[in-house]
């Protein structure tokens, strides 16, 4: 079989090209028909195709939609007052209602609600004043009553707008914008959990999470490809996070990804679909949805057809594998919910005069109180810091960075482009290396911001001033200062002991020193470190840059 020939290009526009390359598959490919590690063709993001060969090129137009589940942050549950808790013990948050008993009757969440108004204002949706509660019936073991509470017909939200950035190079100097159209957010019950024991051919059920209240956002198929896919939903997440309608955290089941992804020619119908279910994780959504779009371009060239089916992303694998197939079209039997009265919302012209305001939900209201979104905040931390706007993405990605980041720049001398290097470079690339967050540095802002006066006065170097940082990474409880002390890293001072060090390192490299004068004035930084290494870093490099270029030119 003729072997996918890929391309990786950043971000992604309308046409994929695949190009075929004549052999057997590569060493150590993944399964399927693709090599492992590769990705498939994807246009830039400026919409123009990537050619991925001289030859054999067929276009190829990917489309994706999501729908995204994503758990309401609460107390309680969406009907009953059963707690939310993760990873309690099973079946001990279940009230009668959510076990589905005789008799029960839904109470409806004001918080619920107020989280998905709230949700549908800052996703830019028009909120409908009355919306309609229905029955979608299907059964799982874990779903008691046999059907689901959703908003099939009338839902809360509909009509939005997600604006979301992605890079198209792979230093992350070039960013661009693009739109996902949200069709609608309705409310929704979540099911319980089944925990299957394979050892003793069983399975369990676990209610806990039956009825936990869960906005859906149904995303129109915008997007067409796994990694404008993520960013979407990684926007998203922060939008949620910042409203606290949602914590989002992928781990713990409270942000659930749904798939679409089909492929056709272009000018042609759109292709047979199929949904890839419950993706946890922002790096598999991607990984899942470019796997599956190289998956049915390959079938299809083959001469193979596309099948109307559910599938699941092995991550341990990098594929799709069938779930079950969607040719059958089920019949959820939608109906309108019997026990629950259409959900009736009021801006501030409809808000009654003599109505309780306690009693009711005010768009408006909520709309007053959206906190700045994270669009906002980059755009205030590029404006007023003057950092580059890729690194305003990376600040507000890692959850209490920014906050952190300008907690160091109130408390320090150096100016904030300099900060954001120390941030950036060696904070968070420490916190990913030993996999902790923000809020688990050993290294508080108060700490930074104090080295980073000690080298903003000249008192250390900037090799020094690395020194002390690993020091302070052991969370020993020194400050910056008692290090320098400690281990003399104070700036060598004395200018003639420096000229001394710097002559003598002139006289022992003479290759060095005739290839700056014969015009290679590189090779000065090999000077410069060697004086460096005979100070242990006490010296001030651009001091030493200066003796250096004195001595020389003499």
């Amino acid at each position: 079989m003729a072997a996918l020939v890929a391309v990786a290009a950043r971000g992604c526009g309308g046409v994929w090209r695949r190009a075929r390359q004549r052999g057997a598959g590569q060493p150590g490919s993944g399964p399927g028909p693709f090599p492992r590690g590769q990705r498939a063709v994807a246009c830039n993001a400026r919409g123009g195709a990537v050619p991925a060969g001289k030859s054999g090129l067929a276009p190829w137009v990917p489309v994706v939609g999501l729908e995204i589940h994503a758990q309401i942050s609460s107390n309680s549950k969406l009907f009953s007052g059963s707690q939310v808790q993760f990873a309690a013990p099973p079946n001990s948050l279940v009230s009668f209602f959510d076990a589905s008993l005789p008799g029960t009757l839904p109470v409806l969440n004001r918080r619920c609600v107020e989280a998905a108004v709230m949700t549908g204002l800052a996703l830019n949706c028009s909120i409908n004043k009355k919306s309609l509660f229905d029955r979608k019936h299907y059964f799982y073991a874990d779903l008691p009553a046999g059907y689901q509470i959703t908003q099939q017909r009338v839902p809360i939200a509909v009509n939005g707008s997600l604006s979301y950035s992605l890079c198209i190079d792979n230093k992350m100097r070039q960013m661009v914008t693009k739109t996902v159209r949200i069709k609608q957010i309705q409310l929704e019950q979540d099911s319980g959990k089944s925990l299957h024991d394979d050892t003793r051919s069983q399975t369990l059920v676990d209610l806990n999470r039956a009825g936990v209240g869960l906005m859906e956002v149904v995303m129109e198929p915008d997007m067409c490809c796994g990694e404008e896919a993520a960013a979407a939903v990684r926007e998203l997440q922060l939008i949620l996070q910042t409203l606290g309608s949602s914590q989002a955290v992928m781990a713990e089941g409270q942000l659930r990804v749904d798939a679409n992804v089909s492929v056709h020619h272009p000018g042609e119908p759109y292709g047979v679909r199929t949904e890839v279910k419950n993706i946890n994780s922002i790096r598999f959504l991607a990984k899942a949805i470019d796997y599956e779009i190289q998956r049915q371009i390959e079938e299809l060239e083959n001469g193979g057809t596309i099948l109307n089916e559910t599938r699941a992303f092995d991550s341990k694998l990098g594929c799709t594998v069938p779930m079950r197939d969607k040719e059958g079209k089920q019949d959820y039997r939608f109906m309108p919910e019997p026990n629950l009265p259409p959900l009736i919302l009021y801006d501030a012209k409809s808000l009654p005069a003599n109505m309780n305001h306690q009693q009711v939900i005010n768009i408006d209201w909520i709309h007053e109180r959206l906190p700045d979104l994270p669009s906002v905040k980059r755009k205030k931390l590029v404006e007023q810091y003057g950092i580059l706007p890729e690194h305003s993405f990376t600040l507000l990605n890692e959850d209490g960075l920014a906050e952190f980041f300008e907690s160091v720049v109130k408390q320090t001398q150096m100016k904030p482009k300099k900060v954001i290097g120390w941030i950036l470079k060696d904070l968070l690339s420490y916190l990913k290396q030993h996999s902790l967050t923000v809020k688990e540095s050993p290294v508080s802002s108060f700490l930074l911001a104090d080295l980073l006066n000690l080298l903003e006065k000249k008192e250390i170097s900037s090799t020094a001033a690395k020194q002390v940082l690993a020091e302070l990474w052991k969370g020993e409880g020194k400050t910056p200062l008692e290090i320098v002390k400690e281990q003399k890293l104070e700036l060598l001072q004395d200018q003639k002991e420096l000229e001394q060090i710097c002559q003598a390192v002139i006289d022992g490299h003479k290759n060095e020193v005739m290839a700056i004068k014969a015009g290679n004035p590189k090779v000065l930084n090999k000077l410069i470190g060697l004086v460096q290494k005979e100070t242990q870093g006490r010296s001030n490099p651009v001091l030493v840059k200066q003796l250096l270029e004195k001595k020389l030119s003499g």
